[in-house]
């Protein structure tokens, strides 16, 4: 049992805001990106990347749209200053794209970094120094006046550098690490010590940039705060305000959604929500979110496969099955109810109307996706499924009658090589005997074989025959009810080099159900891949592990 969370956890205490505007508030426009997924995310993975990695994710990044990317943290290492500087020298950069690097807020980590931004054409300087109370009393050591000195110390010194390299176009991004837990007074007095020591105008902005750094609230809660500091920070002309949500509770693309509503401009964070601990705000669903409410992004998705390959490249991880927008399974139905919904939704649509299908908010078509995966048929299908596929396949609208032919020829009438003719059971020792008798290719044979139970004794009757096939799944349904009600058996067989097929029997009697439902999948196998010849089969040694719970 849990122990009293109110015993170890302490609720967090809102922003005092008695007037809040957000919440009557719509996105209209899309944010000034900027993709953190070369330092955040890199600085997040198992293995780093290497020199080549980077560059491949970083063309990808802009192929995608991004004008301000975050490449490396250079004093923190050789490889990401290397990296820096390849991209500078080499002129890898495109001309509307603003590369970003790292620093803290110390004199030698903020000549390097400036070091490695010499020659471009234009560079965002990001001072990141923390701020809340934990911090300033457990990592750093300081008072409040301490690390207020050592935020105005920092941008005064590479307003000073940068001054000196006018040939760069430089901009200036100072974050208050862990801002979501300082106090709001003190972030107030930080953000515009550091704007008045920057000079900031509005032909000359700052970046202020909000972190939650660690995501420890409700998303209304950062909202609340967002707000407080958009309707309080001084020279809100000469400044953009940015947010850089981690997802922590797992609500970081709320956190960035109400987070624009309450003023920001900016958002940082990566693809597919890449980053430390539960990662960054997901670029990806936020761009996309957006773009089902009418609001153009900005980023262009429209080859979303493209980008999972090379992310996941680049990167080493991979993109989950249920990934909002890029996951292989997000736009697939498999329930009965949801694909009957759907495929009225496909059959009601007009050319050019507003997309408006059932289960399906966002068009797959939009992100470079077909609609062939959009039903897929498993247990919990049903017809609507079934009949969607065969009205793909066939071009055209397939009525019952139709449906019940194409599927009687399939699986019912599929009487060659193999013809079930009939058969009598017998008890032995072991369980069930049969005596079975059929056709292959016109000759009549009379087999005899044992089992646990008649579908077991059958296989090995067959089997007496040549090599091996043996049944993975058996299920069995009633095709009506009353004493006419006919069994309905669907057997899946595989061969010894993992060649499946599917048999369907139909009887008044589950047990003669069954033995075609077996000969139906004999003869599927022999016809459609033409595995199972005269003299091919054997017993497998089937044991009663079917679904259902009746003997076999």
């Amino acid at each position: 049992m849990l122990i009293d969370p109110s015993r170890k956890y302490r609720p967090f205490t809102p922003v005092a805001l008695a007037d809040r505007q957000w919440p009557n508030r719509t996105i209209t426009q899309a944010p000034i990106w900027m993709s953190t997924d070369l330092r955040d995310g890199n600085q997040a993975l198992f293995e780093p990347m290497n020199a080549e990695r980077k560059l491949r994710l970083f063309r990808t990044l802009c192929d995608i749209g991004f004008k301000e990317i975050e490449v490396a943290f250079p004093s923190a290492s050789q490889t990401d200053f290397d990296f820096v500087r390849r991209l500078i020298d080499e002129a890898l950069i495109p001309d509307d794209v603003t590369i970003e690097v790292l620093s803290h807020a110390r004199e030698p980590l903020l000549r390097r970094t400036v070091e490695a931004l010499l020659g471009a054409r234009s560079a965002i300087v990001h001072i990141v120094n923390a701020t809340s109370p934990l911090f300033r009393e457990l990592v750093l050591g300081m008072s409040r006046t301490e690390v207020l000195a050592m935020a105005v110390d920092a941008v005064q010194l590479v307003k000073q550098m940068t001054a000196e390299q006018p040939q760069t176009q430089w901009r200036l991004q100072y974050s208050l690490e862990t801002f979501t837990a300082t106090e709001p007074d003190f972030a107030i007095e930080v953000c515009d010590a550091v704007s008045a020591a920057w000079g900031a105008t509005p032909d000359n902005k700052i970046i202020l940039n909000l972190p939650s750094s660690v995501e420890t609230a409700m998303p209304n809660i950062y909202a609340d705060q967002i707000e407080w500091m958009h309707s309080h920070i001084a020279r809100r002309d000469s400044v953009i305000l940015s947010v850089h949500p981690h997802n922590d509770r797992g609500t970081a693309v709320a956190s960035a959604e109400l987070a624009l509503m309450a003023g920001a401009e900016r958002v940082e964070g990566c693809l597919f929500g890449n980053g430390e601990r539960t990662g960054n705000v997901d670029l990806v669903t936020l761009a996309l979110n957006l773009y089902t409410q009418g609001v153009a992004p900005g980023l262009d998705f429209s080859d979303i496969n493209a980008v999972v390959r090379n992310f996941e490249a680049c990167t080493g991880l991979s993109v989950p099955p249920r990934q909002p927008y890029a996951g292989e399974l997000v736009f697939t139905a498999f329930s009965g109810s949801h694909q009957d919904a759907i495929k009225k939704g496909f059959a009601a649509r007009q050319p050019g109307s507003i997309w408006n299908v059932p289960y399906l908010p966002f068009d797959p078509a939009d992100v470079g996706r077909g609609y062939d995966a959009v039903i897929r048929i498993n247990s919990q299908s049903g017809k609507g499924g079934i009949a969607h596929l065969l009205e793909s396949h066939y071009g055209g609208e397939i009525g019952a009658e139709q449906l019940w032919r194409l599927f009687a020829e399939t699986y019912l009438d599929a009487a060659k090589p193999w013809r079930y003719l009939d058969h009598q059971l017998f008890e032995h020792a072991q369980g069930q005997g049969i005596q079975l008798q059929i056709e292959f290719d016109g000759t009549p044979h009379e087999l005899t074989g044992l089992g646990n139970g008649p579908i077991a004794a059958a296989i090995q009757a067959l089997g007496s025959l040549g090599s091996a096939v043996e049944v993975c799944s058996y299920e069995e349904r009633s095709t009506g009810s009353g004493g006419d009600a006919l069994a309905c058996a669907f057997v899946e067989l595989a061969t010894a080099n993992s060649q499946t097929a599917y048999g369907v029997g139909m009887d008044g009697n589950i047990i003669s159900a069954s033995i075609k439902a077996l000969i139906s999948g004999c003869n599927r196998l022999a016809n459609d891949t033409g595995i199972l010849q005269h003299h091919s089969i054997k017993s497998a040694g089937l044991t009663q592990t079917t679904r259902q719970p009746q003997t076999l």
